[in-house]
């Protein structure tokens, strides 16, 4: 069975939809039922942001979500999504490079989101070309 969707809890929706507006059409995905969003062909996970009803911040490392990653069809989809949270000014955690522990074509980018949330941008497709 597939996952259908994931729910992000986070302080500021609003924040946070001007931010994933802009980020979920480069990985695919477009706006839906108001605070949500679905891949393109709708084969996939959604995705949807919820007003977060308590206070504190949000840690990765703790128990909880650690990370959402999307699947994308080039590393130059990787280089592009990667320029743009550089722009944006979003911490890097690791900037573009292959990580063959996730198999031998796994290319991927991550990065955090304003409320902390760390994002990964992968690709499977074989070769060395990027931009």
């Amino acid at each position: 069975m597939a996952i259908e969707h994931l729910g992000l809890g986070v302080p500021d929706v609003e924040a946070a939809r001007a931010y994933y507006d802009e980020l979920m059409p480069m990985v695919g995905y477009r706006p839906c039922f108001g605070t949500g969003y679905c891949p393109e062909d709708w084969q996939g996970a959604q995705l949807f942001l919820y007003p977060a009803l308590e206070g504190g911040p949000y840690s990765r490392h703790g128990t909880g979500l650690q990370h959402v990653a999307f699947l994308v069809p080039t590393r130059a989809d990787v280089h592009r999504v990667h320029e743009w949270a550089q722009s944006r000014g979003d911490e890097v955690v690791h900037p573009p490079r292959p990580f063959p522990e996730y198999g031998p074509h796994c290319y991927a980018t991550f990065f955090l989101d304003p409320h902390g949330f760390m994002l990964e941008v992968v690709c499977h497709s074989e070769g060395t070309t990027v931009i």
